[in-house]
C-alpha cells in the first residue's frame, strides 16, 4: 500500500484483504448478511469520511438522517438494498479512506460485504434481463461483432429513435454512452501474433521482455485499435508479444452483477491457458485495468489456493507499469518523434486500487516538451452503473468534478486508461474525444 498509515491510528502495518468465503453456506445466508450489513453500516454512520465516494454511503447516510431515530435501527431495510446497488466495486473506499480496514479489530471490508449481498441476492434471485445482457460481454459482443449485425447494431445505437427503444425496451438511458462494435476486432487483426516468431526480448529484473496480450472482451470488439496500438509501442521498445490462442472475458462484469459461479467458469478457461504462458517465459499485459485488477486482485482473494491463479498474479503488469519497469532498466526508448504539448488524464479507480503509482503519466510524460495532469477522480461509470437508466443522472453528478477539471485544463489531449471511463466523460466535453494513453504514445513515437 501506498500510505499504509491510514490503516489505523498509530499503526504501521498495511491493510489485509481476506479471502473471499464464497462457497461456504453462510456467505448466502440472509440474517447473518444483514447482521454484517447493520454492523458494518453502523461503523460508516459513527465515521462518515467516504461521504463523498459513490453513491451508497450518501444514500445510507440521508436514510440515516432521514429516519425516525435518526439512527440505524430506524432505517427501513429496503434501503440497504439501495446501498448494495449503488455500490461499483470500484475500492476506494476501502483502499483510501477507511480507517477500519484490517488488520484493525472492526474488520469493515465494505467493497466485499456489497459483493456478499449481490451475490446473495443473484444467488436467490437471479437478475433482471437487462442486468443479465449488460453482464454478458462476450455473447453480445460475438453477435454485435457479425458484419452486417455490427452496422445494425451501430447505426441503432447512433439514432435516437434507437435509443428511445433501448431505453424503453430494458432500461438503458438513451442518453449514456454505448460502445461501438467492429466485426475486424482485435484478434483478427493480430492474428500474426499466434504464429510469427517472436522478437529477441531482453530480460531485465522485474520484466521477462516478452508478454502475452489478454485483449479483454472490449478491447477486442469495441476498441480494437487500443489493443493494435500497445502491441506498436511494445514492438517498437523491443519487447515481444504474443496472442493467447483463446480467451473470455475476465468476469468483472459477472462479478458486479454477484454471479459468481460464472466468474468461477470464465477463471477455469482463461487462468490454465495464462499459467501456461507463463510457464513459457512470458509476462501477461492487458489494456484495461479493471481486467488487470481482475486478475491482480479479484481472482486470488476467491480462489487464495490456486497456484495457477497465483502464478497468474505474479506475473500481470498493467502495460504502462510495464513500460516503466523497463525504462528504469535503460531499456525503453526515448527517442520520440513528437511532443504531445499538455494532457488531461483521468486515473481510473480500478487503476488507482492497484498501488502501483501514476505510471501512465509518467511514461507519457517521458514525451518532450509534455505536461500530464493526473485527475484522481472517479468517472461514475462502472462498465454498466452508468449505462441503466435509474443511475444515469447519479453517474454523470459523479463524473461531473472530472469534467469540469478537464475544461479548466484547457489541454490538448484527454485521455483515460478506461476506455468506458473516458467515453462517461468526453460526453460532457465539448472539444476532445475519449482518447487512450496508448495511442497517444503511439502517437509520440511517430509509429
Amino acid at each position: 500500500m501506498s500510505d499504509p498509515t491510514y490503516n489505523r491510528e498509530g499503526s504501521l502495518e498495511a491493510p489485509t484483504r481476506h479471502a473471499l468465503d464464497w462457497r461456504s453456506d453462510e456467505f448466502y445466508d440472509e440474517p447473518a448478511l444483514f447482521e454484517e450489513l447493520e454492523r458494518v453500516f453502523d461503523i460508516c454512520h459513527g465515521c462518515r469520511r467516504c461521504f463523498n465516494l459513490c453513491h451508497s454511503f450518501p444514500t445510507l447516510f440521508d436514510a440515516i438522517d432521514e429516519s425516525e431515530s435518526m439512527e440505524l435501527d430506524t432505517v427501513p431495510k429496503t434501503v440497504y438494498w439501495d446501498v448494495v446497488d449503488h455500490c461499483y466495486l470500484c475500492d476506494m473506499c476501502y483502499m483510501t479512506k477507511c480507517p477500519y480496514v484490517p488488520p484493525h479489530e472492526w474488520n469493515v471490508d465494505f467493497p466485499h460485504l456489497m459483493l456478499r449481498a449481490k451475490a446473495s441476492r443473484f444467488k436467490k434471485q437471479g437478475a433482471s434481463v437487462r442486468d443479465k445482457i449488460l453482464a454478458s460481454t462476450d455473447a453480445v459482443g460475438k453477435f454485435a461483432g457479425i458484419p452486417v449485425v455490427a452496422q445494425i447494431v451501430n447505426a441503432t445505437n447512433r439514432s435516437k429513435a434507437g435509443r428511445m427503444l433501448l431505453e424503453s425496451a430494458f432500461g438503458v438511458h438513451h442518453e449514456a454512452p454505448v460502445p461501438g462494435y467492429h466485426s475486424n476486432n482485435a484478434r483478427k487483426q493480430l492474428q500474426r501474433l499466434r504464429s510469427e516468431p517472436a522478437l529477441t526480448a531482453e530480460a531485465t529484473p522485474a520484466t521477462r521482455g516478452q508478454v502475452v496480450l489478454y485483449t479483454t472482451c472490449y478491447g477486442n470488439r469495441n476498441r480494437p485499435e487500443m489493443d493494435v496500438d500497445l502491441v506498436a509501442v511494445f514492438e517498437h521498445n523491443g519487447i515481444a508479444v504474443a496472442l493467447a490462442e483463446k480467451e473470455v472475458c475476465c468476469g468483472m462484469a459477472k462479478l458486479e452483477l454477484g454471479d459468481l459461479d460464472a466468474v468461477a467458469r470464465a477463471k477455469e478457461v482463461n487462468v490454465p491457458i495464462l499459467a501456461a504462458w507463463v510457464d513459457k517465459g512470458y509476462d501477461i499485459v492487458t489494456p484495461i485495468p479493471s481486467c488487470t485488477l481482475m486478475y491482480k486482485q479479484e481472482l486470488p482473494l476467491m480462489f487464495p489456493d490456486d497456484p495457477d491463479v497465483a502464478k497468474v498474479r505474479a506475473a500481470m503488469f498493467d502495460p504502462f507499469e510495464y513500460l516503466m519497469l523497463r525504462h528504469k532498466d535503460g531499456k525503453l526508448k526515448t527517442d520520440f518523434a513528437q511532443s504531445l504539448g499538455s494532457v488531461a488524464y483521468q486515473v481510473p479507480c480500478h487503476l488507482r486500487v492497484q498501488n502501483i503509482g501514476l505510471k501512465t503519466r509518467d511514461t507519457l510524460q517521458l514525451v518532450q516538451d509534455t505536461t500530464v495532469e493526473a485527475i484522481e477522480r472517479c468517472s461514475g461509470h462502472d462498465g454498466t452503473y452508468a449505462v441503466k437508466k435509474e443511475f444515469y443522472e447519479i453517474s454523470k453528478k459523479i463524473a461531473r468534478p472530472v469534467v469540469n477539471k478537464v475544461k479548466k485544463s484547457e489541454a490538448d489531449h484527454f485521455v483515460s486508461d478506461c476506455p468506458m471511463a473516458a467515453e462517461q466523460i468526453a460526453q460532457g466535453l465539448d472539444n476532445y474525444d475519449a482518447g487512450h494513453p496508448m495511442s497517444l504514445l503511439r502517437k509520440a513515437y511517430g509509429i
